[in-house]
């Protein structure tokens, strides 16, 4: 064989073991920034493969998949609320991964067998609201204990909530309200509400984190961001609305037609297990994982404490749902006032 041979035969040999060892994931992770981030970090200390990761809201993610089908540009959706991974699950857009989940929670279980195997559960967060301390005592307003107290007249300018259409949670605030109350009186509330909010968020975490620095009074969002906030020695308290709330099952979701399945499958075992879920305390992470062998935090919120609704994941995870109520949220709500974020 003559030597240039040899050495382009070589030269090809590295080529493809550097194409093996720089296997890559594309992920896009509607979980906290800082939980984002760590575990795209872990994951390619522990597996050898290289994570993008773009940090979006559920209703920016599903949005995407939707417009992308046929030609992803993602592998994998990992975290959000599971209504649009119920969604996505029922349009398509993800597959099954066969990944065992017989070690997980039942509410994990039930997920992964609600969408097909295609949406398996990694966490439960609850729907409650957040006030700052200081800031309601310096305007001399009552503390919010019920979710009806939100609509009163006292409140105006004071409350911040996401916007449904971008965020999970404001989804999740939509529909467990039309489930405590039924639509029409919901929607009725809603708008009384929405004459009180002062902003509607693109992400659901947003605005706790805007009472917590005192820029408004009231916020509704996910329990765990909040006891996070509260860890970190901001002047607030946490709310479990007297009448019963809401929960999401966070999600983890293969999107059809990733060139990367087997890489994709690991993400979906890895986040499962409980040595990675764990690590999320690291970053404030205080939501319920699915694994119960995962570490948790013992201010975390606990399911039992909480009065909770039956939370109606099969209707309000349909796709027909979810539009119908996001159109008569935008005709019925959006326009009571309230800046939207860009």
């Amino acid at each position: 064989m003559k030597p240039y041979m040899t050495s382009a035969l070589a030269l090809c040999a590295l080529m493809a073991a550097g194409a093996a060892s720089a296997q890559s994931l594309n992920v896009v992770c509607s979980n906290e920034q800082a939980w984002c981030d760590l575990m795209a970090q872990n994951f390619k200390i522990d597996t050898g493969v290289n994570v993008a990761m773009v940090r979006k809201s559920t209703g920016e993610v599903l949005a995407q998949i939707r417009a992308e089908a046929g030609n992803p540009k993602v592998d994998v959706w990992w975290g959000g609320t599971g209504d649009p991974h119920l969604i996505a699950a029922n349009e398509g857009l993800t597959v099954a991964t066969g990944v065992d989940v017989s070690d997980q929670l039942g509410w994990s279980k039930n997920m992964t067998e609600m969408s097909g195997g295609k949406a398996i559960g990694v966490h439960v967060g609850l729907l409650g609201m957040l006030y700052n301390t200081q800031v309601l005592a310096e305007k001399g307003l009552p503390a919010p204990a019920c979710w009806k107290d939100l609509a009163k007249p006292e409140y105006k300018g004071e409350v911040t909530v996401s916007n449904p259409q971008s965020s999970g949670t404001a989804y999740t605030q939509l529909a467990t309200l039309v489930q405590l109350f039924g639509e029409d009186e919901a929607f009725k509330m809603l708008a009384e509400i929405g004459a009180n909010v002062n902003q509607h968020t693109k992400s659901g975490s947003a605005p706790g984190k805007m009472a917590a620095r005192g820029e408004t009074t009231i916020a509704v969002g996910f329990m765990h961001d909040m006891v996070n906030l509260k860890k970190q020695g901001f002047p607030v308290e946490i709310v479990s609305p007297c009448e019963g709330t809401g929960y999401e099952v966070g999600a983890v979701s293969v999107i059809n037609g990733t060139p990367n399945l087997d890489a994709a499958k690991k993400w979906v075992e890895y986040v499962l297990s409980a040595e990675a879920q764990s690590r999320g305390l690291e970053v404030g992470v205080f939501n319920i994982p699915s694994n119960p062998g995962s570490a948790t935090d013992p201010d975390a919120p606990d399911m039992a404490a909480v009065k909770l609704i039956d939370y109606d994941f099969a209707t309000y995870g349909s796709s027909q749902t979810r539009e119908r109520l996001l159109a008569r949220w935008d005709a019925e709500v959006k326009s009571k006032g309230g800046n939207f974020e860009q």
